[in-house]
């Protein structure tokens, strides 16, 4: 992993320097974009609109207009000037319990690594993070705006959360949403009993990305000219009148069913010992 960023955790008057590194990534098929008339890579440029020629990288600017036409050019030190210890702290302001934050505030996590000599003050504020069973809410500034976020103990590392604004969060009373008094009694003490039914320990690393496989066969199959057969079908919608029928059937259905994006468990097969050998008795 590449640190992107580097900084200290502000709690109190200690300050801790860290490094942080992104703890996710994603895996997905490379798909270039083609001309439909004659399968010509496309590719995307970056165009001077007065003089219309393409600008390297290296000489774009960021800038912002301040009247029609006219611009101030910001640099990296502008953005640091703003406050430089936003931009190189992430400041701890409170502590809560993790329960309290709704996973919609959530949005990207990231592990801390402690920077040369910040190893004790690191571990500190680790262990005091698992025995209070808290997590602290600070401010960080990354790519040129701040954002708040949760820092909470996970085994030896310290995982922040970055969190989105109550203000970026959409207001779920705006969608058309049925009431809890249409469903009758049996109907949700049926789905209780699939529910409870279909529960189990959540194992993360069972789940896997089956769709990109299922992809790259179709790739394969028409790269080789080969008619492509539709195995599955979209779901239908429950009707109404069907529902009782099809929780019972789902009941019925569901002791034997697996996830289609999780892999079966392993059953463990005990190891037979060897008999133990029993001693001849003495006559």
């Amino acid at each position: 992993m590449r640190s992107m960023w580097s900084g200290a955790i502000s709690f109190g008057l200690v300050n801790i320097p860290i490094k942080l590194y992104s703890a996710s990534g994603e895996s997905s098929l490379d798909l270039d974009m083609l001309a439909k008339k004659n399968l010509a890579p496309i590719r995307y440029a970056k165009i001077n609109t007065i003089t219309g020629e393409e600008v390297d990288f290296k000489e774009i600017v960021k800038g912002y207009e301040i009247d029609k036409g006219k611009y101030v050019v910001l640099e990296d030190k502008d953005f640091e000037q703003a406050n430089a210890r936003k931009t190189k702290a992430i400041e701890i302001k409170e502590f809560v319990s993790e329960e309290e934050i709704d996973p919609l505030y959530y949005e990207k996590p990231y592990f801390l690594e402690p920077d040369k000599f910040a190893e004790k003050p690191y571990a500190l504020l680790r262990e005091a993070l698992r025995e209070s069973k808290k997590v602290g809410i600070g401010s960080f500034v990354l790519r040129n705006r701040e954002h708040i976020c949760a820092l909470k103990a996970v085994g030896d590392v310290i995982i922040l959360n970055q969190l989105r604004y109550y203000a970026d969060l959409r207001d779920y009373r705006e969608l058309k949403l049925p009431p809890a008094d249409i469903i009758g009694k049996g109907e949700k003490s049926m789905a209780l009993k699939l529910i409870d039914q279909l529960t189990e320990k959540f194992q993360p690393e069972q789940f896997k990305d089956t769709y990109i496989d299922e992809l790259k066969n179709i790739i394969e199959a028409k790269a080789k000219g080969l008619k492509i057969e539709v195995t599955e079908k979209a779901p239908e919608p429950t009707q109404v009148r069907d529902l009782m029928e099809t929780l019972k059937a789902s009941l019925s259905a569901s002791k034997e069913r697996v996830p289609e994006n999780r892999e079966p468990e392993k059953k463990k097969v005990a190891e037979k010992k060897p008999a133990a050998k029993r001693k001849a008795k003495k006559e």
